[in-house]
């Protein structure tokens, strides 16, 4: 019998109960994405006295379109209330700089904790889930470290491990997926992990088990492909249109990648993934 999925209610970010980490802590640059530049370590001037966006209604409008992709995998509110127990880097401006050191490693232990809550639910990998509840488990216990053991964490190297579990993962669902029959006439596209693909046109392309991993889809034309199967893991999705594309059973898709990207009413997605709300509705 197939464990339970992990709940992943905790790995969505809850900004009430954060301190405007992603607001203050990470620097951004004036591009399409940010109207302003800000550096590592300065609280955005949108940013109001009780940690909430200013502009928030209107941040795509006043050019800050990179602020409503972004996601911490709920990070924030575990540095906010758990590592700092609810004290704010504004009532101890002693512990800013750490705090900021801090949610970076945090968020990337969740969004592994995402990953692997994931690999968890898949059929296909049911003879690793002892070892992805043993990894999930593992990275549970290093987000809940202190922060001086946080700052001293190798990141890297524990996802390093994870990620050996997670290919494991996805060569078995993508093995299975390359033998379904051709959801369209012609040839089933594969790529090669990282692969540049910015602006490619593979509308209703076949891409069921494709390796994505990494790849370049910045403005793919990706209207009415089939995806499932494919792993999307740490592929840059931003404009890529996803219009009436299968996603329904993609693999370590996120909400980041979803919200830089653009759908429609037709696009099919995961269980657990909710449309964004600048996709249109018809």
């Amino acid at each position: 019998m197939n464990p339970q999925p992990y709940d992943r209610s905790g790995l969505r970010a809850d900004c009430a109960r954060c301190f405007g980490l992603c607001c203050a802590a990470l620097p951004f640059a004036r591009s399409a994405d940010f109207a302003i530049d800000k550096a590592a370590g300065k609280p955005c001037p949108n940013l109001l006295a009780d940690f909430r966006c200013g502009i928030h209604a209107g941040l795509r409008e006043q050019g800050f379109r990179g602020c409503t992709v972004y996601d911490c995998f709920g990070a924030g509110q575990r540095v906010s209330q758990s590592t700092y127990g609810g004290r704010s880097w504004r009532e101890a401006p002693e512990a800013a700089a750490a705090m900021f050191d801090v949610f970076p490693a945090v968020r990337h232990l969740h969004e592994l904790l995402w990953y692997i809550a994931e690999a968890m639910t898949l059929r296909q990998a049911q003879t690793i889930h002892a070892q992805l509840a043993d990894a999930f488990a593992e990275t549970e216990r290093l987000a809940l470290m202190d922060a001086a053991a946080l700052q001293a964490l190798d990141v890297a190297a524990h996802r390093a491990g994870v990620n050996e579990l997670l290919l494991q993962a996805s060569e078995l669902v993508r093995a299975e997926a390359r033998q379904r029959p051709l959801s369209r006439p012609g040839r089933r596209r594969s790529f090669a992990r990282g692969a540049d693909l910015v602006g490619a046109k593979l509308r209703g392309a076949d891409l069921q088990g494709a390796n994505l991993r990494g790849a370049y889809l910045i403005a793919a034309d990706l209207r009415g492909a089939d995806l499932r199967g494919a792993d999307l893991i740490g592929a840059d999705c931003r404009d890529a249109d996803l219009g009436g594309a299968d996603l329904s059973a993609s693999l370590f898709l996120t909400p980041m990648q979803l919200h830089g990207a653009r759908g429609d009413a037709a696009t099919r997605l995961p269980p657990g993934l909710d449309r964004p709300a600048h996709w249109p509705l018809s």
